[in-house]
């Protein structure tokens, strides 16, 4: 960023601190608004001349200044990317003299910060560990998305470690970011670990995020967001150049406010990556998942609803979901009432050990091609850093997963290799490929999780159970879409499918999307209680 640069942007955010001010941070000269606009409309407005890319960014600064680092104090963005300006500099010139790339070009996109990047900004994983660490080169998503034309607006909080550190941890807090707050009701959680990415599309802090899961953490903090969630099945987007917790079940995928928007993101970061043997798999097939976008594509599709994840304690959720079902059914859905995903049971306790042994594995992996010149080389030094420096990386929760990690063997072991053998067996021929057979149905619904908790950074974590492991294990595609609120509290409905079911689940999902207009801003509520009253 120019001196001229900083100045422009310092008299957009000079006086920005809530109210009025913060609303006069979101529109530019012209009149155009960001806050909920689409990148369909992000690209309309560039088209029209109402404003440039590099517009945007400033827009997008001033609004971050004003809700994420003032006002509210979101704390979802852990690092700008101070190239930012430049970036979209270039792109508005490549624009005027040969058009767009495509609908990402010059779009302002948020990351994970367990996504490498080969440039001015970190990738951390939320931990003090990695500060000074510079990937030699950008995760296979990145150079996708740079393709693409967009802007990499900066990295987003998470959950440290992607949440995989401690028992009893509390999810949206790392020790270099802090906790990350819920935008609809501040004092409540924002779920993990992708909970700054949720966090910041909820509040329009970019058009769209990434975020990465291993079981529930694209599609839980979407959930609390009123978010659009993409799980994609393994091996659709590269796992290379993430910090990784278990390559069986790892992935990234798009955190944003539209179906539409999800579709265009995924189809920009799809794509087969020679450092990745998951991305080759003959099944995949790469797609323009926008293609998909169907209004009526509900229409005599069959679909499973998984009764065994409603009621209990996610019984005012539920309640939501029944609501969504009523949309389903006026659409054309046929609805088949299914008790159960089958044997789901049968990998409770073995997914956690899978995650274990590939945790302590992965880790030492990616550190070597991604920290060059680190003394943080292994699982057990990242223990060691954390022991040495308590008082900041441990001052909340501990570290049991990884020091259970770190006593596990090789990914020879035959413990390990029984426990992913069973594992994959029965969330897929015997789980969700059995159901989906058995019923002759395109997908699977349930409620996506509850809605979000108080943040207890003393106890930790009030989850209430979620719809997200089948998928997670399976290595099978889930989308989350907003199904409504409860006291102002966003819940989700999950689509979930077999693999490589992505167009289907879109197409589902999209068409229940634009039949039921749930998605809703959030206010920034002090609590839950005085939302409700108000």
């Amino acid at each position: 960023m120019n001196r001229r640069d900083f100045m422009q942007l310092g008299a957009l955010v000079g006086a920005i601190g809530s109210g009025p001010a913060m609303a006069a941070s979101t529109t530019s000269a012209r009149g155009f608004n960001i806050v909920e606009a689409s990148v369909a409309d992000l690209q309309a407005a560039m088209q029209s001349g109402k404003v440039t890319s590099q517009k945007l960014v400033k827009l997008y600064l001033a609004r971050i200044r004003a809700v994420d680092k003032a006002g509210p104090r979101l704390n979802s963005i852990i690092e700008l990317n101070p190239d930012a300006l430049s970036i979209a500099k270039a792109l508005d010139a490549e624009r005027k003299a040969k058009g767009p790339r495509g609908p990402l070009h010059g779009i302002p996109v948020l990351l994970k910060d367990n996504i490498a990047t080969a440039d001015k900004m970190q990738t951390t994983a939320g931990s003090l560990a990695l500060l000074g660490v510079k990937p030699p080169r950008d995760a296979f998503l990145v150079t996708r998305l740079r393709e693409a034309g967009a802007v990499i607006l900066g990295k987003t909080n998470l959950s440290e470690w992607a949440n995989m550190r401690s028992t009893r941890s509390t999810s949206g807090w790392s020790a270099r970011g802090g906790l990350t707050k819920n935008p609809y009701a501040l004092d409540r959680n924002t779920s993990g670990s992708s909970s700054g990415s949720g966090a910041a599309i909820a509040a329009s802090l970019a058009a769209v995020a990434v975020g990465t899961e291993t079981d529930g953490s694209i599609t839980s903090p979407a959930n609390v967001g009123g978010l659009v969630g993409i799980k994609p099945t393994l091996g659709l987007i590269s796992r290379n150049g993430i910090i990784p917790i278990a390559h069986s079940q790892d992935t990234a995928g798009p955190m944003t406010r539209t179906v539409a928007d999800a579709a265009i993101l995924l189809t920009a970061m799809a794509g087969v990556d020679a450092r990745d043997a998951a991305t080759q798999d003959p099944a995949m097939k790469i797609l323009d998942y926008s293609t998909f976008l169907d209004v009526d594509g509900l229409k005599g599709a069959r679909i499973g609803v998984v009764r065994s994840n409603f009621g209990g304690r996610n019984d005012l959720a539920s309640a939501v979901v029944e609501s969504a079902l009523k949309v389903l059914a006026s659409k054309g859905a046929i609805l088949v009432d299914v008790d159960e995903v089958p044997n789901t049971a049968k990998y409770e306790k073995t997914e956690y050990e899978v995650l274990l042994y590939e945790l302590k594995a992965d880790m030492a992996a990616y550190l070597a091609e991604f920290a060059p010149g680190s003394t943080i080389r292994t699982l057990k030094d990242i223990i060691d850093f954390n022991d040495k420096n308590r008082a900041r990386e441990q001052p909340f929760f501990g570290q049991e997963h990884f020091v259970l990690a770190e006593a596990k063997g090789g990914l020879d072991s035959k413990p390990y290799l029984e426990a992913l053998a069973n594992n994959q067996l029965y969330s897929r021929a015997e789980g969700i490929d059995k159901v989906l057979k058995q019923h002759k149905l395109d997908a699977l619904v349930a409620p996506t999780g509850g809605p979000a908790w108080l943040t207890d950074l003393i106890n930790g974590d009030g989850y209430e159970g979620s719809f997200t492991s089948p998928a997670a294990v399976a290595g099978y595609p889930h989308v989350t879409v907003p199904a409504g609120q409860v006291f102002g509290l966003p819940c989700g409905i999950s689509f979930v499918g077999s693999a490589w079911s992505e167009p289907t689940l879109i197409r589902l999902a999209y068409a229940f999307e634009q039949a039921s207009k749930q998605r809703r801003a959030p206010t920034y509520a002090k609590s839950l209680n005085r939302s409700a009253s108000t």
